[in-house]
Parts: structure tokens; C-alpha cells; sequence
């Protein structure tokens, strides 16, 4: 017998990876294949670990956390990411390493220190790299947390991409976590972004404009958006290992081998609560959108990349303080207010209007709405010229919030490197 298949909402499947860092110097530590190893007896790609699974990255510095398969909802979730932390860390402290959240490091030496995973999979790995020199910030060093929502049909497809083409731009505005790279400000607080954009320059379609073509139903989807990637990485690809749905490199991509749309573009954030946060307001927003809360279907149809990704590369450079001055835009998200307005007062109208947060995580989002996204609160405690030192305490700082599952405030903190 089939199993029915998932319904819009009616599951979701989490993804938060992680970077592993010495834990005296907070340089990378490439070591993800020994704590699968501690976890699975041998060295695997991915170990159940009861509500959650626990997996290999491309890069050995990076290992991902997931729900072990479609979670009914966001319940308990934040604690059962939070705990896991808890037990990579323990098997990560005789290795001399720890675990280190946010979007990206912000002094890490792609060139210099990146090691491919090298185990199972790895001709994958080898092949992007072959393609793309994969020892980049926008390959080696990034972390995200993906979402994933199921679609049972093809008109269910249609509205969950429709919806989630129109919330993509501004979602950087909330969870935007990498202001630095290479030890200095980018100008983008959202760096993990703005290189994320070009990583796969050589194959330009690989990554579109980030925003998803206006594509509603698979066929079209597989006519508009796969066919092209796979002609073009074709001659520099010739044995196929490529060519799967999951080389779309946009912020949002099909997963019709699990019938679900996989969204890429939020930043970590500093603790499971953050992240938690940021998938259910995200979720529910869009769940208002698939219910026609704030315009028809017809009319989330109709918008075109340009001024989307336009607005994307606005949130991702300005995060929380970009200015919407776009009365269709906000209009099509239910905005009251008058215009410009920032992409935090949009996001504040947003959690206000959408349905309750899960328990325990309406505080992790007041957070963010009140005092801006991490990004902002990081930049605000690096203060105007920050060094290596600052840098490192930060760093530290963010440790000690993911170890205790605590928000990051601006305001300086006496965390100091034990």
C-alpha cells in the first residue's frame, strides 16, 4: 500500500548545519568524520540519533543536524536540537574541539584550511569541486539551516512556490548572521549571501538570481529551471554525477524525489531556540500566504524575478534596516503601514498577524524583532574598528550561547576563552 502523501504544512523537515572549531584557538577543525565515528561505531555519512539525524557536510569542519525524517510540527524541537549540541560537544572535547554557530567563520582561510569530506560520497564532492574550486567562502565556508515543506500535488506545488518566491527576498532581513569574512566587515550583513550568489559563476544557471523562476507546476519547473543547469554543466560534467534536481542552487529549490521545496537562504543563527524561531515564523507566514490571507494566488503568481531578487540583494546587504518602499510589495504581504518602511517592520507586522509560535519560541523571535537580527546585534558589538581580538571574542561569545542555548545580545559580555 502508498503511503498518502504530505499535504502542504502538514510536516516539516529541518537542517542545521554546524561548524567544529578547536576549541582554544576557534580555528576549524576538520574532524566531522570522527564524531560520526564516535556516533556510529565507523565512519558514515549519516547516524540516527532518535528525533534527529546527524550527517557529513562537503566540507570536515561542517556537520549537519536534521529531523529524522518529516517532524509533524516545530514541538519539542529546539530542545532536541539543543540537546544533540549538547552531545556532539561531549564527544567533541577530547578531540579538542567544540561547536560554533552563525552563518559563516569570521576568520576562517578557505584556501588555506579547507578539507573536503573524503569518505562516502565524495566523487560528488570532488566533482563540484573540479567544477567550481569549492575552497571559497560561498563552498567551504557557510553554514544555513534549510527548511523543507511537503506539497502533495501538483496545484499544492504551485502555491507553496508561489508563496515562497514572494517571502524569499526578505527573509535574510531576520535571519542574516555573517557580517565579516576574511576578519573584516563585507558591507553585506549578510555575507554568506552575497557570496553565495557567485559561487557557481562558471555555470551561471546553476544559481539563476537566487529567486526562483515564476514556475508552477513540475513540468514547467523541470522545463524551465533543470533542463538548463543540466545542458549547461553537461560538457563539463560528462559522467552525470551532477545532474540530480539538488545541483539548483537557488534559494529555494524542488525536491520532487521527496515531493517538497527545500529553502536555503537562512543564515544560522546562535542557539537551536534562534533558529527554531526563525523556521516558525517563516512557516506560518507562509502558511498565511497558501491561505490567501493577504491576496489570491493568482496575484502572488504574477510577480517576476527582477524586482524580487532586487529586493533580496537589498535585505541581504541591508538585512533588518532595508527599506521596502514598494506599495505592491508590501501590500501583497498585508502591510497597514506607511512606506518606505524597513524589512523589520514588515516582519514585526508579520509575527503579529500569522499564527501563534510553538511554546518557547515567541521569546527567541523578540529578540530578534526588538533588538535586530544577529548580524546587527554582532556588528553592534564589534563596535567601529574591530581586531582580531574582538573578532575572537565574539566568536567565543557565540559559542558560549549555542553551548547554553542563550541569545546573543550587542551589549558587551565578559565571555572570555577558558
Amino acid at each position: 500500500m502508498t503511503a498518502r502523501a504530505l499535504g502542504l504544512f502538514e510536516a516539516v523537515g529541518l537542517e542545521l548545519e554546524y561548524m567544529i572549531v578547536a576549541a582554544d584557538s576557534l580555528s576549524v577543525l576538520p574532524v566531522a568524520d570522527e564524531v560520526l565515528r564516535a556516533a556510529a561505531g565507523e565512519i558514515v555519512s549519516e547516524v540516527e540519533m532518535g528525533r534527529l539525524s546527524w550527517s557529513n557536510e562537503l566540507c570536515l569542519h561542517v556537520i549537519e543536524l536534521k529531523t529524522n525524517g518529516p517532524a509533524p510540527d516545530l514541538k519539542g524541537l529546539a530542545a532536541a536540537f539543543a540537546t544533540d549540541v549538547s552531545r556532539i560537544n561531549a564527544i567533541l572535547a577530547p578531540l579538542g574541539g567544540r561547536l560554533m554557530p552563525g552563518g559563516a567563520h569570521p576568520l576562517m582561510e578557505p584556501a588555506r584550511e579547507t578539507r573536503l569530506w573524503n569518505h562516502e560520497y565524495s566523487p560528488v564532492y570532488e566533482a563540484y569541486n573540479r567544477i567550481f574550486n569549492c575552497t571559497g567562502h560561498g563552498w567551504s565556508n557557510l553554514q544555513s539551516m534549510h527548511i523543507n515543506l511537503p506539497f502533495a500535488d501538483d496545484e499544492q506545488f504551485g502555491r507553496l512556490h508561489a508563496a515562497i518566491r514572494l517571502l524569499l527576498p526578505i527573509m535574510p532581513a531576520l535571519a542574516a548572521s555573517t557580517p565579516m569574512l576574511d576578519a573584516r566587515p563585507t558591507g553585506f550583513m549578510d555575507s554568506r549571501l552575497a557570496v553565495y550568489r557567485t559561487n557557481s559563476s562558471r555555470v551561471p544557471s546553476v544559481t539563476g538570481l537566487v529567486v526562483p523562476e515564476p514556475v508552477f507546476t513540475r513540468a514547467d519547473y523541470e522545463r524551465v529551471i533543470l533542463a538548463p543547469i543540466y545542458a549547461d554543466i553537461a560538457p563539463l560534467d560528462p559522467e552525470g554525477i551532477l545532474q540530480h534536481e539538488w545541483l539548483n542552487s537557488r534559494g529555494a529549490i524542488a525536491r520532487f524525489e521527496r515531493d517538497t521545496i527545500e529553502i536555503r537562504v537562512l543564515d544560522m543563527q546562535e542557539r537551536p531556540a534562534a533558529d527554531l524561531a526563525v523556521a516558525a515564523l517563516v512557516t506560518a507566514t507562509l502558511q498565511a500566504l497558501c491561505r490567501e490571507q493577504f491576496g489570491s494566488f493568482a496575484s502572488q503568481r504574477q510577480w517576476e524575478v527582477a524586482p524580487l531578487a532586487e529586493l533580496f540583494l537589498r535585505c541581504a546587504r541591508d538585512a533588518d534596516n532595508a527599506l521596502i518602499a514598494d506599495p505592491h510589495y508590501a501590500r501583497a504581504l498585508g502591510y497597514p503601514g506607511s512606506l518606505p518602511c524597513t524589512a523589520l517592520d514588515l516582519w514585526r507586522h508579520l509575527a503579529g498577524v500569522v499564527q501563534p509560535l510553538p511554546d518557547g519560541l515567541e521569546e527567541a523571535v523578540q529578540v530578534i524583532l526588538e533588538q535586530g537580527c544577529l548580524a546587527r546585534r554582532i556588528t553592534t558589538a564589534l563596535g567601529p574598528e574591530p581586531d582580531t581580538t574582538r573578532v575572537l571574542d565574539i566568536c567565543e561569545r557565540l559559542c558560549v550561547c549555542l553551548r547554553d542555548n542563550e541569545p546573543f545580545f550587542g551589549a558587551p559580555s565578559h565571555a572570555r576563552r577558558p
